[in-house]
């Protein structure tokens, strides 16, 4: 092979493997995260986990990015290891789609329809439309156009790498090597160790029908070399498996586990009736056609046969790998290898943003019942979970910033941005729970209460603090607009409220009614109140300018309060938080 074919053939596998990467971002992103919200209802009952395996890789085009992300689910904690069985299955039938796509590339006929399929000219029909597609302004005709083009990059390296190969039918060289993988065994090892080199099943699959161009593969060669390949496709995800729990490791030992049992249960049975039986077809040269039918059939057939016996691999896999203590030990929060497939990235993201509303509201509403009714022990949990929300508010910043840095569906941008515009808030109400909590911790140490009248006045803004905040918790996990549209004038009501109050105790430090001490906490109560208010309020504005596509808080908050919706729960909450009642 002379060097300008060398390197239009590692040219062409590059554009192969780019080619495959942005087809499977424009096929994710046309589905806008119903990936992610279809996961959990499939994975329990075996056949529609296979099934949903199946769909999930032909949607991201590699069974290692499905493979790596169902690690990362398991050692997240999402998922148990069992229900991963049937998926991995699925995966092995779901990657052998681009093996019908790069099969294009051995059409040969007469009619001009037909041979309009070859790489050279397809790849230039799905480019043109792929390009139409990008440059419409409908995000899910855009996914669908970058899925085009993808596909028509993949073609056009898939040609560039047959075209590299034409020369080596005429090269005995070639043959001599070629002769080499009529031995199974070797067949075999050369498979797994190129497919575990280059890390993509699909690209050593479509090299290999790139070099039954040449007429010089049979059925004989091609045949231990997929099964190979399958077993090659294993090592991404025991590279992921480095560092993860013993129950994540255990879904990289089913993946291996399923592919060498695949190819020994059918390489032994087959190769020791070659060995009684002559099959002629052995010897014959096989098709790129034919190679994606080959690999479609081992497949389908390997996972009909191992999908009764998921009790018995997961039985296999503990044994390999038995639990111990640190099975038990708490998972990571987010697990860069979710990345692989972003809108499960940004599910489990979103879902960690959910639990810190809802520890963030719990640790308000305890804090309230402190001022009163202090307890060491309940203290101490507030305490607990405000350094949990520093934790998870730093954790998802950082993974957010990832996130943006690959190409995620709209939809899924949307979700993004909205929880990098609120987890800071849900970290500053813990704070002010915290504060809070210490005041009540003063007033119980010294043996102090607030009078009659001040006591009447926060019993009636904490009542409305504790409003807004379930009003915006809801609203944020809901993302109901009209809801979150209802914060903005409670907040105003707060302010109000928390300055009549703060007239009042002037008052009655005039009259004596109240001691300098007790208006310092007073004060920081009142402060932490407005603050956790204007909190919310930012919470509803994201909840509300997100969804829109838009996020100018202080333009919104100044049309907002021209609205007669607003004036109109303005005075609603004027009135049922008004100190004169």
């Amino acid at each position: 092979m002379d060097i300008f074919s060398f390197i239009t053939l590692f040219g062409g596998l590059a554009f192969f493997l780019y080619g495959m990467k942005v087809m499977s971002d424009g096929l994710e992103k046309s589905a806008n995260g119903k990936l992610s919200k279809s996961f959990k209802k499939f994975t329990d009952n075996r056949i529609l986990a296979m099934l949903f395996g199946a769909g999930i890789t032909f949607a991201v085009q590699s069974s290692s990015a499905v493979t790596v992300m169902l690690v990362g689910l398991v050692n997240s904690g999402i998922i148990e290891f069992n229900q991963t069985i049937g998926m991995l299955m699925g995966a092995n039938i779901g990657k052998t789609f681009t093996s019908w796509i790069s099969s294009l590339a051995g059409i040969d006929s007469d009619v001009v329809w037909i041979n309009m399929l070859k790489p050279a000219y397809i790849s230039l029909i799905f480019a043109v439309a792929g390009i139409i597609m990008v440059m419409m302004k409908k995000p899910k005709l855009q996914g669908i156009g970058n899925a085009f083009i993808g596909f028509a990059i993949l073609m056009f390296g898939m040609h560039l790498m047959s075209s590299a190969m034409e020369p080596l039918s005429e090269m005995p060289e070639f043959t001599e090597l070629l002769t080499a993988f009529e031995n199974p065994l070797l067949a075999v090892l050369v498979g797994a160790i190129f497919t575990g080199i280059i890390q993509s099943s699909a690209a050593s699959v479509g090299i290999l029908q790139a070099m039954s161009m040449t007429g010089g593969v049979t059925y004989g060669m091609a045949i231990p070399i997929i099964m190979g390949q399958n077993i090659g496709t294993c090592i991404t995800a025991l590279i992921s498996s480095i560092g993860v729990n013993r129950k994540a490791k255990k879904v990289a030992v089913m993946h291996l586990a399923i592919n060498i049992l695949g190819t020994l249960i059918f390489m032994i049975p087959f190769y020791i009736c070659t060995a009684v039986f002559d099959m002629p077809f052995m010897r014959e040269t096989i098709s790129p056609f034919m190679i994606a039918v080959v690999h479609s059939i081992f497949n389908i057939l390997t996972t009909l046969v191992l999908l009764p016996f998921c009790k018995q691999l997961e039985q296999l896999a503990n044994k390999i790998i038995p639990d111990s203590k640190d099975s038990d030990q708490p998972t990571v929060i987010l697990d860069d290898r979710l990345l692989t497939v972003p809108s499960m990235a940004v599910k489990k993201s979103l879902d960690v943003a959910l639990y810190m509303c809802s520890r963030a509201k719990k640790a308000f509403l305890g804090a309230i019942e402190q001022i009163n009714d202090f307890d060491a022990e309940k203290a101490n949990e507030i305490t607990d979970i405000e350094v949990e929300l520093d934790r998870y508010k730093d954790q998802l910043a950082t993974y957010m910033t990832k996130l943006y840095k690959i190409s995620i569906a709209e939809e899924d941008l949307k979700t993004v941005t909205k929880i990098l515009h609120t987890i800071d808030d849900f970290e500053r109400i813990g704070d002010h729970a915290l504060y809070i909590t210490n005041v009540g911790r003063q007033l119980y140490d010294k043996e102090m209460t607030f009078s009659d009248d001040a006591f009447k006045e926060l019993e009636k803004l904490t009542s409305a603090a504790q409003e807004i905040l379930t009003m915006t918790s809801t609203a944020f996990k809901t993302n109901d607009f009209e809801l979150a549209s209802s914060v903005e004038p409670l907040r105003r009501v707060i302010s109000k409220l928390i300055r009549k109050i703060k007239n009042n105790h002037v008052q009655r430090l005039q009259t004596g009614d109240c001691t300098t001490d007790l208006g310092f906490m007073l004060s920081d109560i009142l402060t932490s109140c407005e603050r956790v208010a204007g909190h919310c309020s930012n919470i509803a504005v994201a909840v509300i300018e997100i969804n829109y596509s838009s996020f100018a808080a202080h333009e919104y908050l100044e049309e907002v309060k021209t609205e007669d919706d607003y004036t109109r729960k303005y005075k609603e909450y004027s009135a049922q938080f008004s100190l004169e009642q």
